[in-house]
């Protein structure tokens, strides 16, 4: 996913602020996923869970990135393809409630691992993380088909 990024950041970057700050964004989500994960190059020579605290400021995290994409994005990136072209508009229209659909797996990692009480719970994580890691790498491919558009078609 951070390979992707990287692309992405290559691609896109630079030719408009709110998509800088955005892959920023998921810049941050992505270096904390993987911290907590223990993905390279983030992985631990000691093999101990993430703590709850750490945990729950990924959620915080992964909630700001899913609303600023819902409540900012794509409204401006739906926006600019109605204003400029069929095409775009039906691409748009496709791809939102798709990426929507990710938002589901987002906000019920958040909600188990924010309102838990008891550390037990990390004993899920792994899987948990697993899970929430393909919805997240569906989600940045469909929001870089959103980008791709709004960069190719409206920039």
């Amino acid at each position: 996913m951070l390979k992707q990024l990287e692309k992405a950041e290559r691609k896109w970057g630079g030719s408009n602020t709110l998509i800088d700050h955005w892959l920023d964004n998921r810049r941050q989500l992505l270096i904390n996923y993987c911290q907590i994960a223990g993905i390279p190059p983030y992985e631990s020579t000691e093999k101990a869970l993430p703590t709850v605290k750490t945990v729950k400021e990924f959620c915080d995290l992964l909630v700001d990135y899913v609303s600023e994409g819902h409540f900012e994005v794509y409204d401006r990136v739906v926006t600019a393809c109605e204003r400029n072209g069929t095409s775009s508009q039906s691409l748009a229209r496709n791809l939102v409630p798709r990426i929507s659909e990710t938002t589901d797996s987002a906000l019920d990692f958040n909600e188990k691992y924010t309102e838990s009480v008891d550390d037990q719970i990390l004993y899920q994580l792994d899987k948990d993380l697993s899970s929430l890691g393909h919805a997240m790498e569906t989600r940045f491919e469909l929001e870089d088909e959103l980008l791709e558009v709004l960069h190719t078609k409206h920039s």
